[in-house]
């Protein structure tokens, strides 16, 4: 979840704050790369995060129901559990995805042209 151009600036204003998981920087610190390029850029994140989302609990729920034997109960208690952990994990990581599909990686991008580690 780092910059797509220098791999070096966190695309995220506080990566591990939960009160401020959605709030994202307007540019990276590193290169200067600018993380809006457009209004509604990030509307077609919308749908990875469901594609993501919908295939980890189809795999999640047809684990727990047939491989444990599960209750229905108990598999739908299990993923709702699970959506609430992991949503805001998804939600970075599809934007993040998203931006990255868009701007390629430049390593001339970095002060002083030094490469990433």
């Amino acid at each position: 979840m780092t910059c797509p151009r220098c791999r070096e600036g966190s695309l995220f204003q506080k990566p591990y704050s939960l009160q401020n998981a959605y709030n994202m920087k307007k540019s990276c610190d590193v290169c200067g790369q600018n993380f809006e390029p457009e209004p509604g850029f990030y509307y077609g994140a919308m749908f990875i995060s469901y594609i993501l989302t919908a295939w980890l609990f189809i795999i999640v729920g047809l684990t727990l129901a047939f491989g444990l034997h599960w209750s229905v109960t108990q598999t739908l208690i299990a993923v709702a559990i699970l959506t609430i952990l992991i949503h805001n994990l998804i939600f970075r990581f599809s934007r993040s995805l998203w931006i990255h599909f868009f701007v390629k990686y430049n390593p001339q991008a970095l002060p002083n042209n030094q490469a990433s580690k």
